[in-house]
């Protein structure tokens, strides 16, 4: 048995946040909404090619949500076209920073989404850009 990587992450958010969250990943990281399978409770499945990576449920009625990232610091996606990518963000006035990972030339953009989730994008090989 082995894990070969990791298959989606989920975000819990009140219904009425969903649309503009769903909108968030389709518009800033170019995920596309997709099928998603019949369950009772209102959500969307939004895809990288083929891959649905990124799930988006409501919460019930009166169920806590949790801001921000809680433990986990963030999730990371590996990308490409780093230059555009740093326009693309700026253009949208998110805010952003990079870094280098050392000892390589993967670049790395981090920021946050509507509620306060961390995004991490990995870009290789290296090229540059400067954070608004």
């Amino acid at each position: 048995m082995a894990v070969h990587h990791l298959h989606h992450f989920n975000i819990r958010a009140p219904a009425a946040q969903l649309d503009s969250i769903r909108d968030f990943y389709v518009d800033v990281l170019g995920l596309v909404d997709g099928d998603r399978p019949p369950f009772r409770f209102a959500g969307y499945w939004l895809y990288a090619g083929k891959h649905p990576v990124v799930h988006l449920m409501a919460a019930r009625e009166g169920q806590e949500v949790p801001s921000g990232t809680g433990s986990i610091d963030h999730v990371a996606f590996a990308c490409s076209d780093y230059e555009s990518m740093c326009r693309h963000l700026q253009q949208r006035k998110i805010e952003f920073r990079t870094s280098t990972v050392p000892g390589t030339e993967q670049r790395q953009v981090f920021f946050r989404d509507p509620i306060g989730n961390g995004i991490e994008l990995n870009f290789t090989p290296f090229d540059t850009c400067s954070p608004p």
